[in-house]
């Protein structure tokens, strides 16, 4: 797995890399931590990180010694941890002329369509914005009904959300270990996750993860089915990442398909639509080869949708030829529709995405 080679880079920190065992925060790990990135975004590539340590930091502000907490007292303590966390993001980023943003996210966010997608565009917007987001779950509002519990499953549904190339979990160990010859043994590559890979897992935490190796296979699952790489590495060295490259320790999970490939195989697979779009000739050959939807070859639309919603493509010929994610509500298409893209800001009062329907979000039937 060559990291340089990913273009969107998800990093999760656990709670024991950022928080040492007195609950104080590693500002010297971070700022190793910040160095790396620094490399990593000049080379154009895009950062997210989603990291623990809010109910850590919150232990250890308001002086609870018992690190196991009920949920709704865990809530109150991450609400003082997470000012905190985002606190010390800030100021060690800032020192590195770095900008953030912060995200916090709950399981609807993630598992419900629309509201996914939404929380895509956030992200490429804070992309856009030379920023880099740092991502927890919402524990203050989450229940224990509708909530992760642990943030490396968050952490691939992250990278599946932005279409990462790469997840990078840094934990306490350097991967997935197996006995050989009653020895350990680091397993280099997964590219399959079976009982054999299972039984192998040490179900023991530390003191303030909430996860542990299970868990990190689940977001493993996630992500080789999104068709995003991952790995599990030891995040306790100072420049893990610069470490990661240099000495290849690390449980890498391959991915079954493309991120682009999951992607189309996600919307093809989605609730039969019957709003659709119907497009002129020279709209069908731009989209029949690759190219995204654009309003001026649009001729109508039929039934009412929002943003992010499932619809279909219909040819001159009242031919159904494509399944697309709109990027705009059918009353926003309506008033654009047969105009050049240039004109859309002008005609809706704010700037929008040039595209009806974005090439990755269109896929041929």
């Amino acid at each position: 797995m060559h990291i340089n080679k990913a273009k969107k880079i998800v990093i999760k920190l656990g709670s024991s890399t950022i928080v040492d065992k007195t609950g104080k925060f590693k500002k010297k790990w971070l700022l190793s931590l910040i160095n790396d990135i620094k490399k990593l975004k000049k080379d154009k590539q895009e950062i997210v990180i989603v990291s623990s340590g809010a109910i850590a930091l919150g232990q250890n502000y308001l002086k609870i010694k018992n690190r196991k907490v009920k949920l709704e007292m865990s809530q109150a303590v991450a609400s003082v941890g997470q000012i905190h966390l985002i606190n010390e993001f800030q100021k060690l980023f800032e020192k590195n002329k770095l900008k953030i943003g912060q995200i916090l996210i709950t399981p609807d966010d993630t598992e419900q369509r629309r509201r996914a997608l939404n929380a895509r565009r956030t992200f490429e917007n804070l992309f856009s914005l030379g920023a880099i987001p740092i991502v927890n779950e919402n524990d203050t509002t989450a229940t224990s009904e509708i909530k992760y519990g642990d943030n490396d499953r968050l952490a691939a549904r992250v990278a599946q959300i932005i279409g990462a190339d790469l997840l990078i979990i840094l934990s306490d160990v350097d991967g997935l270990y197996e006995s050989v010859s009653n020895k350990k043994s680091l397993i280099k590559k997964i590219e399959v996750i079976d009982n054999n890979i299972l039984s192998l897992v040490d179900k023991k935490i530390n003191i303030y993860g909430s996860g542990g190796m299970l868990t990190k296979l689940e977001a493993a699952k996630i992500c080789m089915n999104a068709g995003c790489n991952m790995l599990i590495a030891n995040g306790n060295n100072f420049n893990p990442i610069k470490k990661i490259i240099e000495k290849k320790l690390f449980t890498w999970f391959v991915p079954k398909i493309s991120n682009l490939d999951a992607r189309k195989k996600w919307i093809i697979s989605s609730l039969s639509s019957t709003s659709k779009i119907y497009i002129d000739d020279g709209a069908t050959k731009a989209v029949k080869s690759g190219k995204s939807l654009l309003p001026a070859g649009i001729i109508k639309v039929s039934g009412n949708f929002k943003k992010g919603d499932n619809i279909l493509i219909v040819d001159s010929t009242n031919k159904d030829i494509a399944r697309a994610l709109s990027s705009f509500t059918s009353e926003e298409i309506n008033k654009i529709k047969g105009l050049q893209s240039g004109q859309i800001e002008n005609i809706l009062g704010y700037a929008s995405k040039s595209e009806i329907a974005h090439k990755d979000d269109i896929v041929i039937l």
